[in-house]
């Protein structure tokens, strides 16, 4: 037996509903996962790039750097560490995503959210605070394990939450968000390159934790999508009641 739900803003006429401020926060707090993605990829190039960085935690790339100057930098920054550095996150979020799908799917788009803001957490913090370079890969591992997730669920929750209508839109903003999100890494990396004691790198990694908390907590309040009630349960009425509340309408028929 399938189950069709229909908002309607007269009986005789379909109602795709409308952009209400419930789904508008829902999508801008879901839409830090893009920022966080956007940041992460940023901020690589830029950390690796300040000295004080390379000198604490690769020493051979700095002397390179230091002792000839005519060398390309690819011979300067030849280096399978530094690369293991770089790499681990995107190595690690290919791996997470395949994990990822099934989760959202068996668990909902919710909790996928909040594993992905929580994993970003805790790179971050690695990062941040690290004081050897396996503390920096795990930190960078972590960092992929939220991209993975985030990037898979994210999308999908941004789409069965917006009206129809929008959908689009509201799915560019994911992209949007990332290039917002690498604009500023840029900008931070700028900034934190001129801090006198050679500390600025780590205010850099430390800063992916804001958009982070705010993904994290977010998803803590944000409801799940309506689709997703459908998939975990046979409760087609409480499915209906959210499908109302994101329309922004007062009616929902519901036929079989």
């Amino acid at each position: 037996m399938a189950v069709e739900l229909s908002i309607t803003s007269d009986p005789g006429g379909l109602y795709n509903g409308k952009m209400t401020w419930f789904v508008v926060l829902s999508c801008m707090m879901a839409a830090m996962g893009g920022v966080i993605f956007g940041y992460d990829i940023g901020i690589s190039g830029g950390v690796t790039s300040m000295e004080p960085f390379l000198e604490k935690f690769f020493p051979k790339v700095y002397r390179k750097m230091k002792e000839d100057t005519e060398i390309s930098n690819y011979c300067k920054f030849d280096s399978q560490l530094l690369t293991s550095f770089t790499s681990s996150m995107y190595v690690a979020g290919l791996l997470a995503s395949f994990f990822a799908s099934s989760i959202t799917r068996k668990f909902g788009r919710k909790p996928s959210i909040l594993l992905g803001g929580a994993a970003f957490l805790a790179g971050a913090a690695l990062g941040g605070s690290a004081f050897n370079v396996y503390m920096l890969i795990l930190g960078r591992v972590l960092l992929g394990v939220g991209v993975g997730f985030a990037n898979q669920a994210v999308p999908l929750y941004l789409s069965e939450m917006a009206p129809p209508r929008y959908r689009g839109a509201i799915n560019n903003g994911f992209q949007f968000s990332i290039g917002i999100g690498a604009l500023s890494a840029n900008l931070i990396n700028y900034g934190t390159e001129k801090i006198k004691g050679g500390w600025g790198w780590r205010i850099s990694l430390a800063m992916a934790a804001v958009p982070a908390t705010i993904l994290t907590i977010g998803a803590i309040f944000l409801p799940e999508t309506p689709s997703s009630l459908i998939q975990l349960s046979d409760d087609t009425e409480r499915a209906k009641l959210m499908l109302q509340r994101v329309r922004g309408t007062e009616r929902c028929s519901g036929r079989t």
